[in-house]
């Protein structure tokens, strides 16, 4: 990809954490990776690659060790309006109302009362939330408390949606339902989404590309696009035969994993 249709540019970008004063983990390592505006690109691999590491790099909740990252040619020095993070776990204020956790960014942006009222119905009726508007989140099952935080997150306009496993603890149907949804919000409101996910079946169904990446330290292995059509039926040949090829590079990085915990174990009995 030429560097002029790179939106999100991330270049030689390596994060190191130390465990303690004698040693450092490389959880990513010499990472280059573009990304256009308006694509869906998911991330995929197993627990420990580096997957979230990245992502948060790309929101500026952490500065890379080495590298950089940049949007629309700004480098990447902290959180900004331009991103916008949706979490596994649904971050809702749990005193507040479906309502109130919606507007809560817009207020604080001190937009005026009546435009808050109007874009929070907007968002109400768009993720199907308008009769649950006076609930709490206790009262709501994890599928609507997720619709909520994506509402919320939508609701400050950012052109780019960062999603950390956002499914990833509902079940089958409630998950199916909210990848359809998503692909429905992504094609109306033109978002660039970034979206970690360790579900083969997951990234096929909604991605334009898959960025495999290794276990530790987290580089990528490969990329490959997804040009299947929309909508796409997951048991269709052309679908089982991506997400076979993407297996067998997860589960490639997986018996590396399995093999280096063997190896510790051994070493510290």
């Amino acid at each position: 990809m030429s560097a002029a249709a790179s939106y999100i540019s991330i270049r030689d970008v390596s994060q190191v954490f130390r465990e303690d004063r004698h040693q450092e983990v490389v959880a990513l390592k010499n990472i280059d990776l573009d990304i256009r505006r308006g694509e869906f690109v998911c991330l995929l691999g197993p627990s420990g690659c580096g997957k979230s590491t990245l992502l948060n790099a790309i929101a500026g909740f952490t500065l890379p060790t080495t590298g950089r990252i940049a949007v629309d040619g700004q480098t990447v020095t902290a959180p900004g309006p331009d991103r916008g993070m949706v979490f596994q776990e649904y971050a809702l204020f749990p005193w507040m109302t479906v309502e109130k956790n919606i507007a809560f960014g817009l207020e604080i942006q001190k937009m005026p009362k009546p435009r808050i009222r109007e874009k929070v119905s907007a968002l109400l009726a768009m993720l199907q939330l308008t009769e649950f508007r006076d609930r709490y989140p206790r009262d709501l099952s994890g599928g609507m408390r997720q619709r909520v935080a994506i509402a919320r997150v939508l609701a400050l306009d950012a052109p780019i949606l960062l999603m950390d496993e956002p499914f990833g603890a509902l079940d089958a149907l409630t998950r199916r339902n909210l990848q359809d949804e998503l692909l429905r919000i992504w094609a109306e409101l033109k978002k660039t989404i970034v979206f970690v996910t360790h579900s083969i079946e997951e990234s096929v169904h909604l991605a334009d590309r898959v960025v495999v990446m290794t276990y530790r330290p987290g580089t990528i292995k490969r990329e490959v696009a997804i040009t299947l059509p929309r909508e796409r039926d997951p048991s269709s040949a052309e679908c089982n035969v991506l997400a076979k090829e993407l297996a067998q590079l997860v589960m490639e990085e997986q018996y590396r994993h399995n093999q280096d915990e063997i190896r510790a174990s051994a070493a510290a009995g």
